[in-house]
């Protein structure tokens, strides 16, 4: 079977990593994968869509259309990108190569494209609704931030498009309980072998990371919603009693968004001449890197800072490489407690006092939740599955496509009747 992928930006995250790991599961199993994407940095992004692994199209219509303009209207461009996307390239693509199926995920704008002029059946992923996040930080059970007039006007397009499109899709799917109501729910999976393979220690860029230090390891975009600050505060204090404790702070950074650079500048920089930093930072880590700090017996613990995000891949990682993980209590996954500094530091002190007994029956019991639940084998059966009873569903009626035509025959009949006249 053919299968197309379409995702905003390629580079690395969790959204991005889920989309890789889905692509190689299918790949494995025998099916032709393709990735279309906006937006492909080879220096920022995971090591299989550029070593060939994986077929990546990308196609960046920047200066035409931007990111935003004068750092707003981020929504839109996002939209009209994938637009340009799938009208100059997927769409022209389908008439030699043909995919069965189309896998669509984290924004929706080009679905009813896909079905409409490509005829196509089409999976979506839902990882997180676009206008839960428009108003800043999302909290479960408290009333959203109230929108100016402006804005009102700005987003009731945006967020209208987003829902109906989104039920434009022949298949539905959900990354966690949260987003679930009727969708079926995927969970994530992770590729559990990649982090079982021997480290090489000798490793050109794993060697400036090793050390024999006692570390807590954060992996997390740096994006102001992800709380990187909480770790290097809680570290603070903790280290007063733990002279020898380091802090790795690790993570995707994109220095065109302007969230990661607001966001590091609130951050204390690294002092590159420094051999052994107290606080190493490692942007866009490799394969390699991330496998050495996660599998490294000097690691500690995994900090997971964000607030109020319904599902992590960075707490699975940890689990399954048998580290305890600290998370905020609204992410329900690891060792929980508020994100406030005072507790944080108290529950590091916890970990840190572990006996290799209790830190061995903690990380058997965290990685045997990890494999049982989120192996890449299970999300790729069940994308698998999905994609498989979508397909199944044959080809778009005529009707579902042919009076969008109509309508833009008589849209063009309209507008050359009135222009006509103005002539």
């Amino acid at each position: 079977m053919k299968i197309a992928f379409v995702h905003p930006d390629l580079g690395i995250g969790g959204a991005e990593r889920l989309v890789v790991d889905a692509a190689l599961g299918l790949q494995n199993q025998g099916h032709e994968v393709v990735i279309y994407t906006s937006y492909h940095d080879p220096k920022h992004s995971f090591d299989e869509t550029r070593n060939g692994t994986l077929n990546v199209q990308a196609h960046d219509p920047s200066p035409f259309i931007p990111r935003s303009i004068l750092k707003k209207g981020h929504i839109l461009m996002a939209h009209l990108r994938q637009i340009h996307l799938t009208l100059w390239h997927i769409l022209p693509a389908v008439s030699y190569s043909t995919p069965d199926v189309f896998f669509v995920d984290q924004l929706s704008t080009c679905v009813p494209l896909l079905r409409w002029l490509g005829a196509k059946r089409v999976v979506f992923y839902c990882h997180f609704p676009d206008f839960l996040l428009a108003d800043g930080e999302f909290k479960e059970g408290q009333q959203r931030r109230k929108r100016s007039l402006l804005k009102r006007i700005y987003r009731f397009p945006m967020d209208r498009w987003e829902e109906w499109s989104t039920g434009q899709a022949d298949t539905i799917l959900v990354n966690s309980g949260f987003t679930s109501n009727k969708p079926k729910v995927v969970w994530p999976g992770i590729n559990i072998g990649i982090y079982e393979e021997a480290v090489d220690w000798s490793d050109a860029d794993v060697v400036p990371l090793h050390s024999d230090r006692p570390t807590l390891l954060s992996i997390n975009r740096f994006e102001k919603k992800k709380n990187v600050a909480l770790a290097v505060s809680a570290y603070a204090v903790v280290r007063k009693d733990h002279s020898t404790l380091r802090l790795v702070l690790a993570g995707g950074y994109d220095p065109r968004l302007e969230d990661n650079n607001t966001s590091s500048v609130d951050l204390p920089q690294l002092k590159t001449t420094q051999a052994n930093p107290d606080v190493l930072f490692v942007l866009n880590f490799s394969t390699s890197q991330r496998t050495a700090l996660l599998r490294s017996p000097s690691t500690k613990c995994l900090l997971y800072t964000p607030t109020n995000e319904h599902f992590g891949i960075g707490p699975v990682e940890g689990m399954i490489c048998s580290l305890p993980v600290l998370a905020c209590a609204s992410a329900r996954t690891g060792w929980l407690c508020s994100p406030e500094v005072d507790q944080w530091a108290a529950a590091l002190q916890e970990i840190l006092a572990l006996s290799e007994e209790e830190r061995r029956q903690v990380g058997e019991r965290g990685r045997a939740r990890a494999k049982a639940h989120f192996s890449m084998e299970g999300m790729t059966n069940s994308i698998e599955q999905a994609v498989k009873e979508t397909a199944e569903r044959g080809k778009v009626r005529d009707w579902d496509f042919e009076w969008v035509f109509r309508i833009l025959l008589i849209i063009a009949a309209v507008a050359a009747i009135y222009y006509g006249k103005r002539v």
